[in-house]
């Protein structure tokens, strides 16, 4: 199988202050056109370290992605250090210099000898315009190995590398087809998943790979099959899907791309359902999470962020007494929360949340971690208790995961 080595530059990722998300993007695009990322190296911009690394890596790889260093500043020096490796020297390339140019007008800016410079690239190179940025990418090909070398900004980096790497990669080697199909289930954890298709793990065929991908709320099962038959191998892994769904089939909310939000908004708007929500633990992270969808407008109403007792009681009509007795996180203050949001915002269905998400206020009866949440329609009102972490940030995202995933079984009335 062709193996890659993914090359990371820069002192700021090393210090902790930026972290490397391209490396992680660049291992999931390589393995999805069939190529193994063997190893990720980060380095800092050091020219002696870095042609170390990058010779290691020539030797020892068939593909080697470097990103990072390719910046107008005096600390970017691995066009240089290329040079260097290949035996190369920099000269002006007619096309960048072009594109720079066109940038810094277009941003009503003036070229600097700094900037020019950034059209400098080595002689032995193919040259990869970079239609986002300053810094164009660069690919070598010497002795069946392919390194490229791309800019760090992330989203210059990934525009170069599906539009100009990818088919230069395919050209180069000869790879296996790749098919992939994600299963994505919530409302259990790792482990209980695990323990119900172990049978069925046991039993995949030989090619194909069972990934557990867990999340917050969520976790997804990514099979994966790699052959010279791209049709056989979707067979294969489309027949293991049908074997697996019945085992898990309350659990799984979509598959590859779909998210919760966007799959309960599908379901609300063929249903012509409409919603509204009461939130207090939470602080409006569901309604945030349903609006962040285009269209959402279709089926959400509204909500209130009823964080304090008084606006419990002054705009959602809950009684006093019934917080006195139960205390604002209980079954019956939640049920009442979500049947009032529905009856005054005259949506379908109401949903509300509870909770002490930390990292005080907790007691020995309601620890932190302790959470309601809330459903009403015109048929129903019922809840759910949940124990969660002792982190406030992962309470108010599980919360709302746990939320989704109860209106979502509501809806399909499981």
């Amino acid at each position: 199988m062709v193996k890659s080595h993914i090359i990371t530059i820069g002192d700021e990722i090393l210090s902790g202050h930026i972290a490397d998300t391209n490396a992680k993007w660049l291992s999931e695009k390589l393995y999805s056109i069939g190529v193994n990322t063997s190893k990720r190296i980060t380095i800092s911009d050091d020219k002696k370290q870095i042609k170390k690394t990058l010779k290691l890596s020539i030797n020892n790889s068939d593909i080697i992605i470097v990103t990072g260093g390719l910046g107008p500043t005096n600390d970017d020096i691995t066009k240089k250090t290329l040079c260097e490796v290949y035996g190369s020297t920099l000269i002006e390339n007619k096309e960048s210099l072009d594109n720079i140019s066109k940038i810094f007008k277009k941003r009503g800016l003036e070229l600097t000898k700094k900037n020019i410079e950034q059209a400098l690239v080595p002689d032995k190179c193919k040259v990869l315009n970079n239609e986002f940025g300053t810094a164009p990418g660069m690919a070598f090909y010497e002795d069946n190995t392919l390194l490229i070398s791309l800019p760090g900004v992330p989203y210059e980096m990934k525009s170069l590398f599906e539009d100009k790497c990818i088919s230069h990669i395919k050209q180069k080697f000869k790879l296996p087809y790749i098919y992939q199909k994600t299963i994505k289930t919530t409302g259990i954890g790792e482990s209980w998943l695990s323990d119900i298709i172990k049978d069925w793990e046991n039993e995949i065929e030989e090619g194909i790979k069972l990934a557990y991908l867990p999340s917050l709320g969520r976790v997804k099962l990514r099979l994966t099959g790699k052959g010279e038959n791209i049709d056989e191998l979707k067979k294969k892994i489309e027949n293991q899907v049908k074997k697996v769904l019945p085992l898990i089939k309350k659990y799984v909310f979509g598959y590859d791309d779909d998210e919760l939000e966007d799959v309960i908004g599908k379901i609300l708007s063929k249903k012509n359902k409409t919603i509204s929500v009461a939130e207090s633990c939470s602080g409006g992270n569901v309604s945030k999470t349903i609006t962040a969808l285009p269209g959402s407008s279709n089926y959400f109403i509204g909500g209130i962020v009823a964080y304090s007792n008084k606006v419990k009681v002054d705009e959602l009509k809950i009684g006093r007494e019934l917080i006195e007795r139960n205390g604002a996180v209980s079954k019956e203050v939640v049920e009442k929360m979500a049947e009032s949001i529905r009856k005054k915002f005259k949506s379908d269905i109401g949903l509300s949340t509870s909770g002490i998400a930390g990292p005080s206020g907790g007691t020995s009866e309601k620890p932190v971690g302790t959470v309601w949440i809330g459903y009403s329609d015109n048929k129903v009102t019922k809840s759910k208790k949940l124990n969660l972490t002792e982190r406030r940030d992962l309470n108010i995202i599980l919360t709302t995961v746990n939320l989704l995933n109860l209106l979502r079984l509501s809806l399909k009335g499981d």
